[in-house]
């Protein structure tokens, strides 16, 4: 997996951020559809980071998934990833 940023030190953020992204995408390859609430109530990372992994499914370096977005009501978006099979 190659993370890269600004501020991204691959001693210190790459095992972290790789178990991160390895969680989040095998939760959501179920194809069900999680608000970020929900899937931060599965996993415990905070939603800021899960926006940013299901943002990271959609990169071909990191699987270049189809992460599909709906709103569930006003304010309140629901994500799913739509497996290729």
């Amino acid at each position: 997996m190659h993370f890269d940023g600004p501020v991204f030190e691959p001693k210190l953020d790459g095992p972290r951020l790789g178990k991160q992204h390895n969680e989040i995408k095998a939760l959501m390859l179920d194809g069900e559809w999680r608000t970020l609430s929900e899937i931060e109530k599965e996993t415990g990372y905070p939603q800021s980071s899960i926006s940013a992994q299901l943002r990271h499914l959609r990169k071909l370096r990191f699987g270049g998934l189809q992460v599909e977005r709906n709103r569930r009501v006003a304010g309140l978006w629901e994500y799913r990833v739509k497996v290729p099979f």
